[in-house]
């Protein structure tokens, strides 16, 4: 199986292997590390090798207390003289052979749920293991329930061939219907992104008409006629309040100007949720992963305004956005701001990558509750015509 693996077409180098481990550096940077496990062995390894190191540490510290050890191979009670218990409690371990199992029978191993049951913990979902409250919410059975793909029930971000986008109206609403939703929002660029084809007022109003008129006709969705508007670098908006109000549906997003100073970048957000049309905050720093840091925003102030304001905050599944992140996704939470999981599709297949920002979400503590994509269509539409 390893010579297999290290084989593979991408690998640009092999770091090493062995009968029972290979790792491998791909073409692309990226290493891959392949481990060979027996199956009475797998859960712990899997939990071994996806958890972070400081999750990890905080398990193996919790096996030590209650007198076992963890490790790749599972959890195992440790037979310890009584004068030696304090070595137990700095890293006791039981003996066994390099790559190979230990001798001892674990006390679990086979699956994950067994080794977290086995510590007196709920089962933790991979993406919580960062050391940030899940074991001590999996200790108090108060892990929440996470959101899944399954729960969205509508795309609030989407272009078509008006803008930049690969696909017709209702090519995007048919795809979007297949994949079972009930509702989208068509949100082709607004006239500053002459780049990515900007609409100007006057086009942009022929298209909610075209919007509205596929609506019409579709069955079995429902399709809002919607804007991405730019947010320009003093805060105002590309488009005035009276093409505005034409909208379902106001997505804003920074995409100019992205190397302000924290002050300006703030300011510049708040006055952009105290517009009343506004409801939504796309990719609201306009980071882009290895290109750029985007906006450094005074999180804690945005956040506060976005819930009073009653403004959501995306969570941009569109590789390389996935903005925001994770950490400032559950302050956002925290302060009383809804999420809004969405693409920013430019092509029927652009849908697909609602799961990317899921796995953000789920980095987050996110429920279905807590994203305004997830609600039922009669929530979601209360929601967004509150502020008008």
């Amino acid at each position: 199986m390893a010579d297999a693996f290290v084989k593979f077409r991408v690998v640009a180098r092999i770091l090493g292997q062995g009968p029972t481990k290979a790792s491998v550096l791909t073409a692309g940077g990226l290493q891959v590390d392949l481990r060979i496990i027996a199956e009475e062995h797998f859960g712990a390894a899997l939990m071994y090798f996806t958890g972070s190191k400081e999750h990890n540490v905080k398990l193996r510290g919790r096996a030590l207390e209650q007198g076992m050890t963890l490790n790749e191979w599972g959890l195992y009670k440790v037979t310890i003289d009584k004068p030696d218990r304090e070595k137990v409690r700095s890293g006791g371990r039981v003996e066994k052979q390099t790559a190979q199992a230990p001798s001892a029978k674990p006390q679990a191993a086979r699956t994950e749920i067994e080794v977290y049951e086995a510590l007196g913990l709920a089962y933790v979902p991979p993406e919580l293991r960062e050391d940030r409250g899940e074991v001590e919410a999996a200790e108090n059975k108060s892990l929440p329930k996470l959101v899944t793909v399954k729960d969205i029930r509508g795309d609030l971000h989407m272009h078509t061939t008006a803008s930049d986008g690969q696909a017709s109206i209702a090519e995007m609403a048919e795809a979007a219907k297949a994949r079972g939703y009930a509702y989208i929002a068509i949100t082709d660029h607004s006239k500053t992104q002459q780049i990515a084809n900007g609409l100007t007022a006057e086009r942009l109003l022929k298209h909610v008409e075209a919007i509205h008129k596929v609506g019409a006709k579709m069955k079995g969705i429902r399709i809002l006629a919607g804007c991405e508007v730019d947010i320009l670098a003093d805060g105002k908006l590309d488009f005035e309040d009276d093409v505005l109000k034409e909208l379902d549906i106001v997505i804003a997003s920074p995409h100019i100007s992205l190397k302000q100073d924290e002050k300006k970048a703030t300011d510049r957000m708040l006055r952009v949720l105290d517009n009343r049309y506004v409801n939504i905050v796309g990719h609201p720093t306009g980071r882009l992963i290895g290109g750029r840091e985007g906006l450094p925003l005074d999180f804690g102030k945005v956040f506060a305004a976005a819930a009073k304001a009653g403004v959501a905050m995306e969570i941009n599944s569109g590789y390389p956005r996935l903005d925001l992140n994770d950490q400032n996704a559950r302050a956002a939470v925290a302060a009383g701001v809804k999420l809004s999981i969405d693409t920013d599709a430019h092509s029927v297949e652009g849908l697909e990558e609602i799961e990317w920002g899921i796995g953000v979400a789920r980095r987050a503590w996110v429920t279905a509750g807590d994203v305004i994509n997830c609600w039922e269509f009669e929530r979601f539409e209360g929601f967004i015509k509150a502020r008008r």
